[in-house]
This record gives structure tokens, C-alpha cells and sequence, in this order.
């Protein structure tokens, strides 16, 4: 018996979770996004990553990574009923928060403080690495009716 206070979801649209776990999960009043990288699905291409024949990164940049992982939490929340305005809480995990934060906070700005936008509460950390070879995730609550 499914209980539709605990409802999880997966997009056809995002990218292809990397664990065994849904794109979003929704409990009473809130979703829960899983941690949203920049990744495009049905692919390993990563926007903004350079990468040798060997597969180590080259080079990689932080604000095109940052505008594709804007679009997956985007396309989460809409095939899962919410909308950006709806998110309440953002964690950001950087691995370079010497070099990137201030591009990433920068494109931050843009997405989610001032007026017409939501304006979350953050929380911005450090990480040596992510699983797959990104520099960004974020994981997201909405507030959902």
C-alpha cells in the first residue's frame, strides 16, 4: 500500500539519478529534491566540463555548470507539481568555494533574491568531491499544497 503522504517521484525529463533513489520525494506539505547535479539526461556529457581522453577533467566552468543544474531543479519540481517559487530551503555543495563561490553566488542572486522570486533560505559547503565529475549539487525543499 502506497501512502500518499510519502510519494516519491522521478522525472523522465532530468537526469538519471546515479544512486537508487527518486528525483524528489513528497511528505505532507513539503518536497524534497535528492541532490540535482549539472548532468543532461541520457547522457555523461557534463555543460561546462572539459575532459581528456582518459576522463579526468581539464577544465571545467562554474557558471555554465550552475545555469544547468538551475534547469534540472526546475524540471524536478515541475514534473513533480511544485514551481521554482516554491522552494523554501536550498543546501549548495561547491568543491572549490575559494574559486566558484562568487560566480556561483552571483548567478544565485539572479535566480532566486528579489522581488517576484523566492528567496530561500541557503546553506553553502565545501565538499572534496561529488560522485560523478561536477562541481555543483544542490538539494532543494518546496513548499507544496
Amino acid at each position: 500500500m502506497t501512502d500518499s503522504r510519502n510519494q516519491g517521484f522521478t522525472s523522465d525529463r532530468a537526469p538519471e539519478a546515479v544512486g537508487a533513489f527518486p528525483h524528489a520525494k513528497r511528505v505532507g506539505g513539503l518536497l524534497f529534491l535528492s541532490g540535482i547535479g549539472p548532468r543532461k539526461r541520457g547522457t555523461k556529457a557534463i555543460p561546462g566540463v572539459t575532459m581528456d581522453g582518459a576522463g579526468a577533467v581539464v577544465s571545467y566552468d562554474i557558471a555554465k555548470q550552475t545555469q544547468a543544474v538551475f534547469e534540472n531543479v526546475r524540471t524536478v519540481l515541475e514534473d513533480a507539481g511544485a514551481q521554482w517559487n516554491d522552494i523554501v530551503d536550498v543546501q549548495v555543495f561547491l568543491t572549490n568555494m575559494q574559486e566558484d563561490f562568487a560566480a556561483f553566488n552571483q548567478l544565485y542572486a539572479e535566480h532566486f533574491a528579489g522581488e517576484g522570486k523566492p528567496n530561500p533560505t541557503r546553506t553553502t559547503i565545501e565538499i572534496n568531491a561529488l560522485p560523478t565529475p561536477i562541481n555543483i549539487e544542490l538539494k532543494v525543499i518546496a513548499a507544496v499544497g
